[in-house]
């Protein structure tokens, strides 16, 4: 390897994209088409980025397979950037073990890393735990240690683990200063801002205030039956039950908890858990028959009870209830979480996440533009959706997670 190149490749190590380009900007060998990628990706050009290291790989030759792995790597890495969370793991994996097989295990680990990282995305957690707890990040560079701390940083925050979160992000935090780039520290203080966010709104007695993630945690810890309208779940005295896939019943116990300990108004409750405007018999029957199953899925936790005016929520396990909503109330919250990262998504990748049809996400994403709430820009396949951050909020209880009690 020349000169040139090797200083390049320090440059980009070091966070200094710009840098790298002084040394290799005029040059088409594969090794400059190689780092000319990662630096274009480190500035944000990433269609540029991706066709200079697709040029890498076809310029490497199958003979040089340790310098095609890496730059599949590359390309793996400038996919996830772009939110095209469809690119090929099985590529991936065999690069991670090309790379192991020539003795370069901090590229493995890399590649491992971004695979962890796409299972997060997608919230596959438990796989993401499994996948990370088989690295060693003390054996890794400061960068890494950084990123393997804020992946863990994530996970503990999906699950609701704030301490576990904070603690990880302190390590990441001291490794991505030790690190010495900017990008990696920025982004490690995005994160510190995040936990600092109020992540949900209580409403209790009829009156509401924010919380943070800690404060979430310590909630459902406690003895309050909580209605959880981030996750359509009920939980109280370690028990949980889902609704997310029965929106009428969890339209009923959500109206009922906001009102907790008074009853609510049969009209009321047809008109937010049906949608409807003016009751008649037809409805009212229709509503006893929705009691008649909510009381059924919230047993042992509560039940509901008939009163003069219409129904009341009462529970066996717990002294009180309490509703937790979002931070902002919207339609479409769930698309607006991942857009909230401030990265620009693929349909496709948005509906993996969410994991609902590519077409179903590309009417509500139509929708929401013709709102002026979210942009777009390139065509085809191309096509990327995005949209500032809500600001002083944070959305980690709308993103994708694995429901217990579903």
């Amino acid at each position: 390897m020349d000169s040139l190149i090797t200083a390049a490749a320090q440059a980009l190590a070091a966070g200094d994209p710009l840098g790298a380009l002084d040394r290799v900007a005029l040059r088409d060998d594969a090794p400059a088409l190689a780092l000319r990628a990662i630096a274009m990706a480190q500035l944000g050009d990433l269609v540029r980025a991706k066709a200079l290291v697709r040029r890498a790989i076809r310029a490497f030759g199958p003979k040089e397979a340790l310098a095609q792995a890496r730059c599949i790597v590359a390309e793996a890495e400038i996919a996830l950037a772009s939110r095209d969370l469809g690119w090929p793991v099985k590529a991936l994996d065999a690069a991670r073990v090309t790379l192991q097989a020539h003795g370069d295990r901090v590229n493995a680990a890399h590649a491992r890393y971004l695979h962890i990282r796409r299972l997060l995305l997608i919230g596959q957690l438990d796989d993401a735990q499994d996948n990370l707890a088989q690295l060693d990040p003390s054996t890794l560079p400061p960068a890494l240690h950084a990123t393997h701390e804020l992946v863990a940083a994530g996970i503990a925050m999906r699950h609701l683990r704030s301490q576990a979160a904070r603690a990880a992000l302190a390590r990441a935090k001291f490794a991505a200063q030790q690190s010495g780039i900017p990008a990696l520290i920025a982004e490690v203080d995005s994160a510190l801002r995040l936990l600092d966010s109020p992540a949900a709104h209580l409403i209790s007695n009829g009156q509401a205030r924010p919380l943070l993630l800690d404060d979430v945690e310590a909630l459902l810890a406690s003895t309050s039956l909580v209605v959880d309208a981030c996750r359509f779940v009920v939980r109280g005295a370690g028990m949980s039950v889902s609704l997310s896939k029965r929106p009428v019943l969890f339209n009923l116990v959500r109206t009922l908890a906001e009102a907790w300990p008074e009853d609510v108004a049969r009209e009321t409750l047809i008109a937010r858990a049906f949608r409807l405007k003016l009751s008649d018999e037809s409805h009212r029957a229709r509503l006893r028959v929705e009691i008649g199953r909510l009381r059924a899925a919230l047993k042992p936790l509560a039940n509901v009870i008939a009163t003069k005016r219409g129904f009341a929520l009462i529970t066996h396990v717990s002294p009180d209830v309490v509703l937790l909503t979002p931070p902002v109330e919207e339609k479409h919250a769930a698309v607006f979480a991942l857009l909230a990262d401030g990265e620009a998504w693929s349909s496709s990748a948005l509906a993996l996440a969410l994991g609902n049809s590519q077409r179903s996400v590309q009417r509500v994403l139509e929708t929401l533009a013709a709102q002026g709430k979210v942009q777009s820009f390139g065509h085809g396949r191309g096509r990327r959706w995005m949209t500032p951050p809500v600001p002083g909020f944070a959305t980690t209880l709308l993103l994708p997670v694995p429901l217990a009690g579903g």
